[in-house]
């Protein structure tokens, strides 16, 4: 089997379970659909295939999650993980005519974890490093919404550091210049997998193609390879694609968020 085949596979089998959601407060089932609640009123819709289900199926499974979330009253908005490779007839219409909209497709990215440990030398002037105060916390979470162009929310900075609290293995990181957090990401081992997963890495905009970003994934790959993790995934975006493939990570799918909010 080809690289990409064999990374596919791996990631349906290793990621597409439990294992894709350590923070979950509560998870249900509805057919193939795992229903999760994450602190903060937020939901997520992910599973590992639709269950060969045709577009009336896929719309029934639509129309079943989106009433289980709004019967929660403390569910603000909820996330549908759509995967390019799957087979799910119908599914874009299905979501938009039940009030999902659709954000920017980005890569599934997959490959050996070592290449990102030789990234390159953090550049002069740039202090990485990991994160776990409130304070820290707070002023990464609202960095990385000012990177991504969105208002702050205080409910993420709430919701990294209940998962902090609670132990779950992930890792929060961050890279500095003259004190200033300008770029961070998360680190997330899936328990049980070869995996580890490198999230929400984001750069403002004036610190961007420094090597900030590569020194940051970086120090993460190798806080994971100490882990003894041996692959690693990301869903990429145009910006950060490009580095994580001159690394050896290959795009093995799709995926593209759609987000309903009450």
């Amino acid at each position: 089997m080809s690289d990409t085949t064999t990374y596919l596979q791996a990631y349906d089998e290793q990621l597409r379970t439990d294992a894709e959601t350590p923070s979950a407060v509560s998870v249900t089932r509805l057919g193939p659909l795992r229903l999760v609640t994450f602190a903060g009123g937020r939901g997520f819709v992910t599973y590992r295939d639709l269950g060969g289900a045709d577009a009336d199926g896929v719309r029934d499974l639509v129309a079943g999650a989106v009433a289980r979330f709004r019967a929660d009253a403390e569910i603000t908005r909820v996330e549908w993980k759509t995967r390019g490779h799957d087979h799910a007839p119908g599914l874009h219409d299905a979501l938009v005519e039940h009030g999902f909209e659709p954000d920017e497709p980005e890569s599934i990215m997959i490959g050996p974890l070592s290449a990102l440990c030789e990234l390159g030398e953090t550049p002069d002037g740039v202090t990485v490093r990991r994160v776990t105060t409130e304070s820290d916390v707070r002023a990464m979470s609202a960095m990385v919404d000012e990177a991504f162009g969105e208002a702050v929310d205080a409910r993420m900075a709430d919701a990294l550091l209940s998962r902090l609290a609670r132990g779950d293995g992930m890792e929060l990181w961050v890279a500095e210049v003259d004190g200033r957090m300008v770029s961070g990401g998360r680190l997330e081992p899936v328990p049980g997998t070869d995996f580890v997963g490198i999230w929400g890495g984001a750069t403002l905009e004036a610190y961007r193609h420094r090597g900030i970003y590569r020194a940051l994934t970086a120090a993460r790959a190798r806080s994971a390879v100490a882990l003894g993790k041996t692959l690693v995934h990301s869903d990429s975006t145009d910006d950060s694609r490009p580095i994580l493939e001159r690394s050896g990570l290959i795009a093995v799918s799709t995926t593209t968020p759609y987000n309903w909010t009450r």
